[in-house]
């Protein structure tokens, strides 16, 4: 089931991620919770988020805005390694509460907890009409990449938000996909390296066998080939029944692992 449940939302979120700017993480972490513990399951979703931002980054990175890029992208890259750091002083902390769940074991830990209390943040944002219509001025542009990145070191949600930024600050929507993925590709370069570190020497690497690391590589190529079917589909799908439809779905996830149950 694993090897064709990942590959599928892999590549349904990387179409829409191509034109929204997010998605990827946001559905695919979720998915790898319940087959890695959640912090492992972050560093894995970071490597197909990287993959696939080297992918798009190689198509579109032409008509990226270099100077949003430095503006956005360098404080993003300082506080996704905050981020990181917080997700391994986390992941180390002990359960809050350990139950059974139809007869499956089942248990909240601080780093569950709190990425389902931003999954549920983040999809507020997503939802509530107020935040579809927010416009922000480029003066913002490095208070953005901090917040951003931070939260993209930490579970890797910084998608949403950059988008939110990058959508109104006057760039085409070539420009805004290439300079997209490239700050993307910065933010899980960086994160990528910390989790490395943090994994290094850690019981987790031990668990990872070739099992786990084909479900990886099947992320990345379905990731890949969302990217280019998205854009054969994107002046299809509107940019509110994305923002919508990952709303929904991350309240659902956030509910299942605040509970502990993935």
């Amino acid at each position: 089931m694993r090897y064709l449940l990942v590959p599928a939302i892999a590549l349904f979120a990387s179409g829409l991620t191509l034109f929204s700017g997010f998605g990827l993480g946001t559905l695919l972490l979720p998915v790898f919770a319940i087959f890695f513990p959640v912090d492992l399951a972050v560093a894995a979703t970071a490597a197909v988020h990287g993959a696939n931002n080297v992918f798009k980054a190689s198509l579109l990175g032409r008509v990226a805005d270099w100077k949003i890029v430095l503006r956005f992208g360098l404080p993003a890259v300082a506080a996704a390694l905050a981020g990181a750091w917080v997700l391994g002083l986390a992941s180390g902390l002990a359960p809050l509460a350990s139950y059974s769940a139809m007869g499956r074991p089942a248990s909240v830990t601080p780093v569950k907890l709190l990425m389902a209390l931003m999954m549920a943040a983040f999809a507020v944002i997503e939802l509530h009409p107020r935040f579809a219509k927010l416009e922000l001025d480029r003066k913002y542009l490095s208070a953005g990449g901090l917040l951003s990145g931070f939260f993209g070191g930490l579970s890797g949600h910084q998608g949403a938000l950059r988008s939110a930024f990058l959508a109104k600050v006057g760039i085409s929507p070539e420009g805004f996909v290439g300079t997209n993925a490239v700050i993307g590709l910065l933010v899980d370069l960086t994160r990528l390296s910390v989790y490395a570190a943090l994994l290094l020497g850690s019981n987790l690497t031990s668990r990872i066998g070739p099992n786990e690391g084909w479900l990886i590589v099947l992320g990345c190529l379905a990731a890949f080939a969302g990217v280019l079917l998205g854009k054969r589909l994107l002046k299809k799908v509107t940019m509110r029944l994305v923002q919508r439809t990952t709303g929904v779905l991350l309240l659902v996830v956030a509910a299942l692992l605040g509970a502990g149950v993935v």
